[in-house]
């Protein structure tokens, strides 16, 4: 169970942003939309633990993550949380399989035999000792999706994964993370301002 009540949150002395409430059950998936500038980044990284609310609640699978110390909340995140940033957040001096196995190592989950066939799944095994930086933006795309689900995270957050995409590969790279959501037993939510994915998500929220 994913559910937020009464969600407020404003940065310093600007506007406050107060969102709708989510609630989802077991195997549901949620688009939430809406144009830039309204908060949909600031409620992802609510959701993540990324950020403290002002007010309100997040519980995420039993947890309320707001009654957590920071390490808790690092652990929990790390553990439970898999998160598609709207930019690749690579250490660009280690290779994808290195990338992969800090972040078990992060998540206290490591797991050589995951780390294979996630990169299998995606199609990009043979670049496992390839620097991102020399990756395609398509294999760069799925390199990231690899690093959100690699520790068999419950909840995938992704961040205007379509952004800047044609209609065919707009079309593709959700169709991926949803694939990837379902084979490891994982929820998604994704955050954007592209209408074309509405089509692909039973569930929405509109910021």
């Amino acid at each position: 169970m994913i559910q937020t009540k009464k969600l407020n949150f404003k940065y310093n002395d600007q506007a406050a942003f107060s969102f709708p409430d989510i609630k989802l059950g077991k195997n549901e998936n949620l688009l939430i939309i809406g144009s830039s500038g309204i908060g949909k980044t600031t409620l992802l990284h609510l959701l993540a633990g990324l950020l403290q609310s002002d007010s309100g609640s997040i519980n995420l699978y039993g947890q309320d993550i707001s009654k957590l110390t920071q390490y808790e909340l690092d652990r929990f995140r790390g553990q439970n949380i898999g998160i598609v940033f709207q930019k690749p957040h690579f250490v660009n001096s280690l290779t994808v399989k290195e990338n992969l196995q800090l972040a078990q190592y992060l998540g206290n989950k490591v797991n050589q035999g995951r780390i294979d066939d996630i990169l299998s799944s995606l199609n990009i095994l043979d670049k496992k000792n390839k620097n991102p930086k020399k990756l395609s933006q398509g294999e760069k795309q799925r390199a990231c999706i690899a690093m959100a689900i690699v520790n068999s995270p419950k909840l995938i957050l992704a961040d205007e994964p379509t952004s800047s995409l044609d209609d065919e590969n707009c079309d593709r790279v959700i169709k991926l993370l949803k694939k990837q959501a379902s084979e490891f037993n994982a929820q998604l939510i994704v955050i954007t301002h592209d209408n074309r994915l509405k089509k692909h998500f039973k569930k929405s929220i509109k910021l």
